[in-house]
């Protein structure tokens, strides 16, 4: 059973229908004991980050989703979900993220277009993660003003280029992040989903 974490803040039905089309069982759910008894959970998210961990915290599901990942199962944010991994973001104001992660979400600066909206190709990091098994580096579709710096090298696991290398895919130990939207990229979004699922079994 694979949770999708229901905090008020994400695109739950997308995720949560293309979970079940690769072949898994989902539930959509905000209960602790749901949520922690779940082979696998996936925290989405659309919208801004203090909103989102304000909705976190006064549910109580922050310190499920922390409780969840010190678990050992896979745990796997998508999106604003990604971005509440981290320890903290500067959009609109200082906020203090989940710390799963070390590393901050800080807002894109240049004469460039902001958001960053479309199909970008990932570049691997870390080539032997599970997670791009059988898998060739393709384009995904990104929409976000604010991008994760990580603060250590090896839990970068790919990036893409816009005007610079942006964080595209995370990952510690049973925890994952991906700031595209998987199951709106296409063949590869779904394989790297289905690799992820993979992990829960």
């Amino acid at each position: 059973m694979i949770a999708i974490i229901d905090y008020g803040m994400g695109n739950l039905h997308s995720v949560s229908k293309a979970v079940e089309r690769l072949g898994y069982e989902t539930i959509v759910t905000g209960d602790a004991e749901q949520i922690l008894a779940a082979d696998g959970a996936i925290l989405p998210g659309v919208g801004a980050f203090g909103d989102a961990m304000e909705h976190l915290r006064e549910s109580g599901l922050n310190d499920v989703v922390i409780r969840y990942a010190d678990s050992g199962k896979p745990l796997l944010g998508i999106c604003l979900g990604m971005q509440l991994l981290f320890a903290s973001s500067e959009e609109y104001g200082d906020h203090e993220g989940l710390g799963l992660l070390p590393g901050a979400i800080v807002r894109f600066r240049g004469d460039y277009k902001v958001p960053h909206m479309g199909w970008n190709r990932l570049i691997y990091r870390q080539k032997d993660s599970p997670l791009f098994s059988g898998i060739d580096e393709g384009h995904v579709y990104f929409v976000h003003s604010y991008y994760a710096k990580p603060e250590r090298e090896n839990e970068l696991l790919a990036v893409t280029d816009y005007h610079q290398p942006v964080t595209a895919i995370v990952g510690k130990n049973n925890v994952y992040g991906m700031q595209f939207h998987p199951e709106k990229s296409g063949d590869i979004g779904m394989q790297l989903l289905d690799n992820f699922l993979k992990m829960c079994k």
